[in-house]
């Protein structure tokens, strides 16, 4: 028991975090637990913290967010016997994020991610508090936390305050059920059936737990599990459509691209390469001399992405694994630094890229599946046997249109962006937690884009002679169990529906992801 008990934890401790390892702990729900080493500089640290408080003269300076106030605030001094309090007004005066609420796996990983970052012993909070942050985690309660309220500069305050306040005993919180199902409760009622009591926060605690980047950095990482993905899927759906719209082999020669050697556009060269490996159609002669640019370019277009992703991961992953709260201690050189770690511009920036970077697979996306409905190339038009008479996926054109258009709404930049806060002390801030949540509706976009130019090159293979790979005809069967051949106008939102249910459950091996 104790062996299975080890092989599904994860250890958290001062080691860099990889993307892979992260990708394991929310594939296989890993539990959590702290290493000697990170619960020691944890203690160590908080140790240090309460020994300058106790030692602590008038004629000391202040320390920021131990015993001042907050923000434009940071000039009131508190006196030791109200630092308590000082902390848990911080995070319930905090506490007004609004909006629709985060999904649960994303404040899971919030969780994950806030545990981590104090696990360096750089924050000065209890070691208890870690550990309740764990069970947590462990037991699947979960708080709830909304979109709202965060300008991605001085941590990510409100969201993280939502984040914090079962601690207190305090907010709302999901759990699972046996059928993994997730139920609203009150915390004071789950921490009574849990047998826990509400902890008492001490100084700096709360800004420890409200200052951070994890509400956006849970997003980016949530983002950048479906965007390798998507990237591999896109590939994968648009080796179909070039088959079904009998293009042509050679723009993914090997040697083009050594020529122009970008990894990404190697990579989707070679997957395509792949995907339709021992084809007819596509190694068949070919009446044209030159296919449109969305067949032709997919390996520039869709790698330039593949490059895009990998360069967000690089600054994401280096986020994991930082201090990003403040002020920051440093025990071994017996200095508490008040800095700015807590800004997300870093991240702002990088997850803006990234939301314009997927557009671009759902943009290049609609393109095939306007051509596959043209009546070209020996296919019907809106590839409906009697045309006219029926509509076929004349409109799910439409619709992928009109999804791609509001992508093109969701990639301005939120980093552009800058609102004075805290009466001008927080001058500048990045917006990093909007640039967060429309990434988020990005890719849920990108998903029902990606469903329907599948939708339309399974169908338009149907119309063809000759036969494609062993893989992707494979690949398609599978498929066509759930969306079937259209045979005359049915109800198409319940086709892409079943389409996007299907790309969501494809499981691909994270060899091939990252």
């Amino acid at each position: 028991m104790k062996n299975n008990f080890m092989k599904n934890t994860h250890e958290i401790n001062t080691n860099p975090i990889t993307l892979k390892e992260l990708y394991v702990i929310i594939s296989e729900d890993k539990k959590l637990k702290l290493s000697q080493e990170a619960a020691s500089k944890i203690q160590n640290c908080r140790n240090y913290l309460d020994n300058k408080i106790l030692n602590s003269t008038k004629n000391d300076k202040p320390i920021y967010g131990v015993n001042t106030g907050f923000g434009s605030l940071c000039n009131n001094i508190i006196s030791n016997d109200n630092l308590e309090e000082l902390q848990k007004n911080l995070v319930v005066s905090h506490a007004c994020g609004y909006g629709d609420e985060v999904p649960v796996e994303i404040v899971k990983l919030i969780l994950l991610l806030k545990i981590k970052s104090l696990s360096y012993g750089n924050s000065g909070v209890q070691l208890k508090t870690v550990n309740r942050l764990i069970e947590f985690y462990n037991n699947n309660i979960i708080p709830v936390v909304y979109q709202q309220g965060s300008l991605g500069a001085s941590g990510d305050l409100a969201p993280l305050a939502h984040l914090s306040l079962p601690l207190l005993g305090l907010g709302e919180v999901y759990i699972s059920d046996s059928n993994g199902s997730h139920k609203k409760s009150l915390t004071k009622n789950i921490l009574k059936k849990m047998g826990w009591d509400p902890l008492n926060l001490k100084a700096k605690e709360g800004l420890a737990l409200l200052n951070g980047t994890q509400f956006m950095t849970a997003y980016a990482l949530w983002s950048l599990f479906f965007s390798y993905k998507l990237s591999y899927l896109s590939d994968l759906i648009a080796s179909c459509s070039l088959d079904a719209f009998d293009c042509r082999n050679e723009p993914f020669n090997k040697l083009v691209h050594l020529l122009r050697p970008h990894n990404g556009q190697i990579n989707t060269a070679k997957n395509i390469r792949d995907f339709l490996e021992g084809s007819d159609l596509f190694y068949s002669a070919k009446k044209q001399v030159q296919d449109p640019y969305s067949f032709r370019c997919i390996p520039q277009v869709h790698g330039a992405t593949k490059d895009a992703i990998k360069h967000v991961s690089n600054t994401v992953l280096t986020e994991v694994n930082s201090v990003t709260d403040n002020p920051n201690i440093i025990v071994e050189e017996d200095q508490i630094i008040s800095a700015g770690n807590f800004h997300g511009q870093p991240l702002a920036l990088t997850l803006d890229y990234l939301a314009i970077a997927l557009s671009e697979l759902g943009n290049i996306s609609e393109r095939r599946t306007y051509l596959l409905n043209s009546g070209q190339r020996g296919l019907p038009p809106y590839l409906i046997k009697n045309s006219g008479l029926h509509s076929g996926f004349m409109i799910t054109q439409y619709t992928a249109a009109s999804i791609v258009s509001q992508n093109k709404q969701l990639c301005t930049p939120a980093s552009i962006d800058s609102i004075v806060s805290s009466n001008g002390q927080e001058d500048h801030v990045s917006m990093g937690a909007n640039s967060a949540t429309k990434l988020y509706r990005v890719i849920e976009n990108l998903k029902s884009i990606l469903a329907i130019e599948l939708m339309n090159a399974s169908q338009g293979l149907f119309f063809r002679k000759k036969s494609s790979s062993d893989f992707i005809e494979s690949f398609l069967e599978v498929y066509r169990q759930e969306i079937s051949f259209l045979e005359k106008d049915r109800i198409l939102h319940d086709d892409i529906h079943k389409s996007v249910i299907f790309l969501n459950n494809v499981n691909i091996d994270q060899e091939l992801l990252f």
